[in-house]
């Protein structure tokens, strides 16, 4: 390397524990490795979707392993809004100007609120500008909540798409599950998606009207969490048992045959 030449810092891209906002947390060293959290504990760049829970997560990884600088001190910045509003792939998005430490040697944490950031999460948008400037990504080992629901549905875990959020309006809700079952009848393809937690009932009530009876579907809430609670049933058994899920739990939905 010439002399002179600056060392690119690296884009580590760092999981958070699954429970936020949720009533009670899950202690760290259960569901991340400690490898991740070292690793975390050392870095005071942050790109992240909200800086309040990321400074709340910092300290709680300052529990486990000293951080390289009081919360304070860290220096974090937000992904732009227009990544909220309309996606990391969004016309015009730029988000390289985030990326200014790691070009000045710094090495760097992406965040997302819960799970893994860039997977059903913002980030990805950076994660791209990071390869375009020759900045190494890593990812680090930590939960991802639809691998977990997919791993423990029972459901076509070789082929599997996610879709993010059903619409809101209910009859196009409707046309789009019972689009996504032909998909899954045709080809076993398992079908995966979320919801807020305080419309999780009325989506429930939406699959068991419009799914076909021998359909398995699966609810994973709460998960990596004392409480978790998955369940995996045909549609008829869904309507014969009357589960329902709790409105503030955080819930992924899938299906397929």
């Amino acid at each position: 390397m010439p002399s002179g030449t600056l060392t690119k810092g690296k884009l580590y891209l760092v999981p958070a524990p699954l429970d936020f906002m949720c009533e009670t947390q899950a202690p760290l060293h259960q569901v991340m490795p400690d490898g991740s959290l070292l690793i975390a504990a050392r870095l005071s760049h942050w790109v992240c979707e909200n800086a309040k829970s990321t400074r709340a997560l910092l300290k709680r990884i300052g529990l486990v392993h000293p951080l390289s600088c009081v919360v304070q001190d860290q220096q974090i910045a937000e992904l732009p809004r227009l990544v909220h509003k309309k996606g990391d792939h969004a016309a015009g998005l730029d988000t390289s100007s985030l990326l200014a430490p790691a070009l000045q040697g710094h090495d760097m944490g992406l965040v997302s609120e819960a799970g893994m950031p860039a997977v059903a999460d913002p980030g990805s948008s950076l994660v791209r500008a990071a390869h375009d400037a020759g900045i190494q990504v890593i990812p680090l080992v930590g939960p991802c909540s639809l691998l977990l629901a997919l791993a423990a549905s029972g459901l076509n875990g070789q082929q599997f798409a996610f879709h993010g959020y059903l619409p809101q309006d209910a009859a196009l809700r409707v046309q789009q599950i019972q689009s996504l079952e032909k998909q899954a009848l045709k080809s076993g393809e398992t079908q995966i998606f979320i919801e807020t937690p305080y419309r999780n009932q009325a989506l429930l009530s939406a699959l068991l009207t419009s799914l076909q009876a021998d359909t398995r579907l699966c609810l994973a809430a709460d998960l990596s969490l004392d409480n978790m609670q998955i369940h995996s049933l045909k549609v008829s058994h869904w309507k014969k048992k009357g589960l329902l899920p709790d409105k503030h739990s955080p819930v992924v939905f899938a299906f397929g045959p």
